[in-house]
């Protein structure tokens, strides 16, 4: 039963409360844009790029910063696709 609740956070290298804690700062900020969104739909000269930022800063921290903590992990590990990533140094 407790894998239920592990194995996700695990894969993304996170425990069980911090998958929580960022997985509900993803939805609040979501849930905000989308009434932009929304607002936007009726009022177009009302928040003109509230959507696409949210969509872009979100994506910087869910997929850029794992690759890039994925990458550090592996360089610090002496992962053997770091080195061939340093040129085989």
């Amino acid at each position: 039963m407790k894998e239920l609740f592990t194995k996700h956070p695990a894969s993304v290298d996170e425990t069980y409360g911090e998958h929580m804690v960022m997985a509900a700062s993803f939805g609040g900020r979501m849930f905000l844009a989308s009434l932009a969104c929304f607002v936007h739909a009726v009022f177009p000269f009302l928040f003109e790029r509230t959507g696409s930022k949210a969509i872009s800063e979100l994506y910087e921290r869910m997929v850029t910063n794992r690759h890039k903590a994925t990458r550090r992990a592996e360089t610090s590990l002496g992962h053997p696709d770091a080195a061939a990533a340093r040129g085989g140094r």
